[in-house]
């Protein structure tokens, strides 16, 4: 088996006396899509944050493609280059169009020629049905086709890794799913992915595996199947249920 691209090895964090990461234990293989579930608070947002090294972490490692990126003598913005990550927020800049948010890390870090990285922009854009906004600004655009924008930034560099920490948590209902039939399409690429999401529905539908967290630790992992049908922690158990309860399920 090749190595993973991912693997997290006993990753422990804290904010000043809160411990929001217990010995994190993860492995990402190539081409696989590991989601993240559990209750605000339980420690998703901050685990894809030290992937991406927005937070440093207190102990263990974060090994990327066989490098411990965790080690603080790493070039961080190089490891950036090769892990995109989508944040609940869209994040764009409201003064540039679609296609100059797109291409703006691919021609001030990557270096790219403005001609080359607008074509590959655009033809990230037609992929996923939005070429005709490309010179659009974002305030013109729907939730749904801002956090559409917001991923194919991410993907216009080519990275080893994507990582998406709840993608729908402020579109509304109705614009969910299209941003969810992104995600489906990359996993049908073979995209390697980190996802942390309320969406049980979905996660069911993409996961490799899936790890619930509770209090900064994965308690319970497996396939979905497993996992969010058949939970055997209590912990999960309890959590699915209100999930159930809330019609989220």
């Amino acid at each position: 088996m090749s190595a993973p691209v991912l693997a997290l090895e006993g990753v422990r964090k804290s904010f000043g006396e809160e411990v929001v990461l217990r010995d994190v234990q993860l492995v990402v293989p190539e081409h696989s899509v590991t989601v993240l579930v559990g209750a605000s608070g339980s420690g998703k947002s901050t685990l894809l944050r030290c992937i991406n090294l927005l937070e440093r972490i207190d102990d263990g490692q974060v090994i990327f493609d066989g490098v411990d990126i965790s080690d603080p003598r790493v070039d961080v913005d190089d490891v950036r280059t090769r892990m995109g990550i989508v944040f609940q927020a869209f994040n764009l800049f409201p003064h540039m169009t679609v296609v100059d948010n797109i291409t703006l890390a691919m021609r001030r870090v990557h270096h790219i020629p403005r001609r080359e990285a607008e074509e590959r922009a655009i033809e990230a854009l037609d992929r996923f049905g939005l070429a005709d906004k490309a010179g659009q600004y974002p305030d013109r655009l729907s939730g749904g086709q801002q956090q559409r924008v917001a991923i194919v930034r991410s993907l216009a560099v080519a990275p080893r890794l994507m990582l998406f920490d709840e993608v729908t948590s402020a579109l509304d209902p109705v614009l969910v799913n299209e941003v969810l039939s992104v995600v489906r399409d990359l996993r049908a690429d073979g995209m390697t992915m980190v996802i942390a999401t309320h969406e049980m529905g979905f996660a069911t539908q993409v996961a490799d595996e899936v790890c619930f967290l509770s209090e900064g630790v994965i308690v319970e992992r497996g396939p979905a199947a497993q996992v969010i049908e058949a939970p055997r922690d209590p912990r999960t158990q309890e959590f699915l249920r209100r999930v159930h309860e809330a019609g989220r399920l």
